[in-house]
């Protein structure tokens, strides 16, 4: 059977398979069978798949619990420094100029003017002494010191009955979380790694830590966020990307342009 159909829509097949419900058993045998669907027509079959991956939000939506906390680790567990990990080498992390950087707003929020990082560090901060796990199969403990999510929503007038959180990063990755995941008290934009500022390779200026998803959850070096209905996929250029694994095609021709956020708005 043609694999075509399955190829061409592989952001949606990895989407649903990184949730870990359907994973390594999407077959266009397996598709036919549940759906009934044509998968030799390409629009019913992208309309299944995107039903498909609603419905596994439809479920970690019914199990996410607000208020269940990931377990918190005594200091001496700490990896220092964290595990690197990225879909490109350290030669390739990029500079981030502090004092030019920016954070672009946009979508469901009250007040859209960027925010500079000295503006981020001023508000209140957390720690967390927490497990990271990658999607690959590895983990490590560590200390993320950062704003909580929940309360830079706030702070900005973020519309908290959207459905998604989504973020864009200076290499050209982006992706997204729930609502519920981004109003959880462990959820933080942060900014401090062991008790000091982020490393460029592990995501300074600012990065997402998410303590009770995988590691792909947490993008690095964010430029842009939006407050959204609507997911926005985890990619690179055309290919799907994540920040714990190894698996996309970063050659020259195929690596975005970095986003460099706006200069021309006023910032706080």
């Amino acid at each position: 059977m043609d694999q075509t159909i399955l190829k061409e829509n592989r952001k949606l097949v990895e989407s649903i398979e990184r949730r870990a419900f359907l994973r390594g058993t999407l077959s266009l045998g397996a598709l036919t069978m549940l759906t009934g669907c044509d998968v030799t027509n390409k629009d019913a079959t992208q309309s299944v798949l995107r039903a498909m991956s609603a419905w596994n939000d439809r479920v970690q939506a019914f199990l996410f619990s607000p208020t269940r906390l990931a377990r918190e680790y005594p200091a001496s567990k700490v990896m220092r420094p964290p595990r690197f990990n990225a879909f490109y080498g350290r030669e390739m992390v990029k500079d981030v100029d502090p004092g030019t950087w920016k954070l672009e707003l946009a979508g469901m929020i009250g007040d859209k003017r960027p925010w500079a990082l000295r503006d981020i560090h001023a508000l209140p901060e957390v720690t967390q002494r927490t497990r990271h796990v990658c999607v690959e199969g590895w983990d490590y403990i560590g200390e993320w010191t950062g704003v909580p999510l929940k309360l830079f929503l706030e702070r900005i007038g973020a519309d908290l009955t959207a459905k998604y959180v989504g973020f864009k990063c200076i290499d050209g990755y982006s992706g997204s979380i729930d609502m519920a995941s981004a109003l959880h008290p462990q959820t933080q934009l942060t900014t401090k790694y062991g008790g000091a500022v982020l490393h460029k390779d592990f995501g300074f200026p600012i990065r997402l830590r998410v303590a009770t998803k995988l590691g792909f959850k947490s993008p690095k070096q964010i430029v842009a966020m939006e407050v959204t209905q609507h997911t926005i996929p985890a990619a690179i250029g055309k290919t799907a990307a994540t920040t714990g694994s190894a698996e996309l095609d970063v050659s020259a021709s195929n690596r975005p342009r970095p986003i460099h956020p706006s200069s021309r708005k006023p910032t706080h």
